[in-house]
């Protein structure tokens, strides 16, 4: 079974990524799944009675106001990196946790390296299926590559110095 980081710690990975839905005449896969933002849109009525959980990935170029009505019943929600370059998804991340809420596992999938980790999590993401070429205890240390931050984020919402004012006080 494959693995991924969640919450800063290695564990399987019980959810099948499908990277496209399968035809309407041909049956699910059974346990967990993440299936297409585009699939899910269209055929929500089709993975009610699935017999395991579902979750929805996006892809870089996709937008999570499109999930805004259903958001809250997802148990995962996955962004697609597509490439190391693409930082569309970083944007995703916190739209979803700071503008929709999502409260839910916020996965990374796809290019995901040790070298963002770091800043992944600062944007909201929580749970990162690494790249299959590359270590994933050696990308979990990546979480750890920074002791401290200036700016806010949804990791941290106070800045630094409001973060000193307040310990001073």
């Amino acid at each position: 079974m494959p693995k991924l980081i969640k919450n800063q710690d290695i564990i399987d990975d019980n959810y099948q990524l499908l990277e496209t839905a399968p035809a309407a005449d041909q049956p699910l896969p059974e346990g967990n799944l993440l299936v297409p933002l585009t699939d899910w849109l269209e055929n929500q009525q089709r993975y009610v009675n699935h017999q395991g959980s579902v979750g929805v990935w996006l892809d870089s170029h996709e937008e999570p106001e499109l999930l805004a009505a259903q958001i809250q019943s997802l148990p995962v929600i996955a962004v697609n990196f597509p490439q190391f370059t693409d930082g569309r998804g970083y944007s995703i991340g916190r739209l979803l946790r700071e503008r929709f809420g999502f409260l839910g596992e916020l996965r990374a999938i796809g290019d995901v390296l040790r070298d963002q980790l770091f800043y992944m999590a600062r944007c909201g993401f929580n749970a990162f299926a690494i790249r299959a070429d590359r270590c994933i205890d050696d990308a979990l240390n990546g979480l750890k590559d920074f002791s401290e931050t200036y700016q806010a984020a949804v990791d941290q919402p106070q800045p630094l110095f409001r973060r000193r004012q307040m310990q001073a006080e």
